[in-house]
């Protein structure tokens, strides 16, 4: 297909998307999320018509670029910094959040298998950027993407306000608080912003302990694609278990790229660089989620209820719960 033929419905993302972007900036309403809620109000009421669905199609491709490009701000070094009681608090963290919510998700509340696990990454690891990085390693519905990341991003302005709040009202040290903040709050955002609200001090730890915990996206994302690479197989070959080259192959080859680039923004890359592919990175996830909302059919997420909400909620309240009380030992 021709360039020409995707310009139409590229401007329509690009647009939506540079309008969400400017929503953002003035209101407490995420980019992202507003994206996704203009090209839904779009997609819902006018629609659109045929000659812009092969621009909005390529959708997909600006959510995978997006995710190679985020490989590069993956900072290594922050494990390293972060001493090993703290690292073996992150790995603890990330572990429990993603088995706790997979559990609660799909044996309590009857959850959607995909939706489960990009809930389960974006509170175990990084808010949005584990949701979509997991989304497109496991071919998840766009509807999915969207309830998942809308629903991370609200708890995010929620934590945003309680954590200072709390962390004042019990007298935690400063050091104490940030670990805390940055083992269990979503994503590294309200995490920096929480940090730094209550303290210097506190917004340094809050920041490096996040980026240990981001580290483990990569792991997260191969862990799952290669999961669901091994169910497919499963499910067409009953009789046979599938080998271990049958569910690489079916790895996104994306993550090549993410995991090219987490190697080279922690060695070669300059700091200017890695920068810059964050930003390219951030505009692409605009696009992406401008496309998203523009597929996105209000029926689908009536029909996901509060259950995702009430997962996170839970998985909030009790992490926060016992690694405060961790902190409390540490500290």
């Amino acid at each position: 297909m021709r360039l020409t033929d995707r310009l139409p419905g590229l401007a329509l993302l690009a647009g939506i998307g540079l309008l969400g972007y400017a929503v953002g900036t003035v209101t407490p309403i995420p980019g992202l999320v507003a994206a996704v809620a203009i090209g839904a109000l779009i997609g819902n009421t006018r629609g659109y018509s045929a000659r812009f669905a092969p621009g909005v199609r390529t959708n997909k491709l600006w959510l995978e670029t997006g995710i190679v490009l985020m490989g590069a701000g993956i900072a290594v070094g922050a494990v390293l910094d972060a001493g090993p009681a703290v690292l073996g608090l992150v790995v603890a963290v990330v572990v429990g959040t993603v088995l706790f919510v997979e559990l609660l998700s799909r044996r309590v509340l009857s959850i959607p298998e995909k939706l489960s696990s990009l809930l389960a990454a974006g509170a175990g690891v990084c808010g949005v950027s584990a949701v979509v990085s997991v989304a497109g390693s496991i071919d998840a519905e766009e509807s999915h993407v969207a309830y998942a990341s809308a629903a991370v991003l609200a708890f995010d302005a929620l934590t945003l306000v309680v954590y200072p709040a709390v962390g004042t009202a019990l007298s935690l040290p400063d050091a104490a608080y940030g670990v805390w903040a940055g083992a269990t709050m979503f994503s590294t955002g309200p995490v920096a912003a929480a940090g730094f609200a209550y303290s210097e001090t506190a917004g340094r730890w809050a920041v490096l302990v996040k980026l240990a915990r981001n580290t483990l996206i990569g792991v997260v994302t191969v862990g799952y694609a290669l999961y669901y690479a091994r169910r497919a197989d499963s499910g067409q070959l009953a009789t046979e278990r599938p080998g271990l080259a049958a569910v690489v192959s079916k790895v996104p080859r994306f993550l090549v790229g993410f995991l090219l680039l987490a190697v080279l923004g922690n060695t070669v890359l300059s700091a200017a660089t890695v920068e810059a592919l964050a930003t390219l990175s951030d505009l692409l996830f605009l696009l992406a989620f401008a496309g998203l909302g523009l597929g996105l059919r209000t029926s689908k997420l009536r029909a996901a209820g509060v259950g995702p909400l009430a997962v996170l909620l839970a998985s909030l309240v009790t992490f926060s719960a016992a690694v405060l009380a961790v902190v409390g030992v540490l500290f």
